[in-house]
């Protein structure tokens, strides 16, 4: 049995090796797309030609998403907790993770490799500042990572439920979750995360995901122009 914060073969790392995305099971392919689309026709193809890319360019090109819902995705992801929140917000996932209730094992927990700063007229938006001496506070965030398991562990020890002793547990915490979804809403999750406007975190598993994509589904990808996954 394998120890599912053990990333799957077909990974990348992120976070500076803190995190990880894998893609664990697929469904469909770029024939499947097509095929759905010529359901009103009462036609099926076998494998993926010329004609096909054209097809597949006008269904994109026209937003014909419903013939990408017959493609289905799942991806492990390890990710500190308030990633994990910003990627519940895609309802259109389904999502299953590890809970602490459960177990306490391999916990671990998220230090930036680079400590941002807060942008003056965006409340949403932080920048790399290059004069910003960011050392001091990345100790103190270790160090508060430390001081929370022992915290954490203090607790268990002293016959505390896991249900409530994970309280003191910080947001950068990590945890492990299964992800599906459909192609139609994989691609929305993209177009909004793998943005300028999206936090640094987030978007580093975004454009995982595309690298992830990309040896599957390389006419889709053409046709998207997503040149930051190749």
């Amino acid at each position: 049995m394998k120890h599912i914060n053990i990333p799957p073969d077909n990974h990348y790392r992120v976070l500076g090796g803190q995190g990880w995305i894998g893609l664990i099971n697929r469904m469909g392919s770029e024939v499947t797309i097509v095929n759905a689309a010529r359901v009103s026709f009462g036609k099926m193809k076998e494998n993926f030609d010329s004609k096909d890319y054209e097809l597949l360019k006008y269904l994109i090109e026209n937003k014909h998403s419903s013939t990408m819902e017959h493609v289905i995705f799942t991806f492990s992801v390890h990710c500190p907790l308030f990633v994990r929140g910003q990627w519940h917000r895609h309802r259109t996932w389904s999502y299953n993770e590890i809970s602490r209730r459960y177990t306490e094992v391999d916990m671990e927990f998220y230090t930036p490799p680079k400590i941002r700063v807060q942008a003056e007229n965006d409340r949403q938006a932080s920048l790399n500042a290059a004069d910003f001496d960011d050392a001091r506070f990345r100790e103190e965030i270790s160090a508060h990572n430390k001081k929370s398991l022992e915290l954490y562990k203090l607790l268990i020890a002293g016959g505390v439920c896991r249900e409530q002793a994970r309280g003191v547990l910080p947001q950068n915490m990590m945890v492990t979750f299964w992800g599906t979804v459909n192609l139609s809403n994989l691609l929305h999750f993209l177009e909004l995360r793998d943005s300028a406007h999206a936090q640094w975190e987030i978007r580093e598993y975004a454009a995982a995901i595309k690298k992830l994509i990309l040896p599957l589904f390389p006419n889709l990808v053409k046709i998207l122009g997503w040149k930051k996954a190749e």
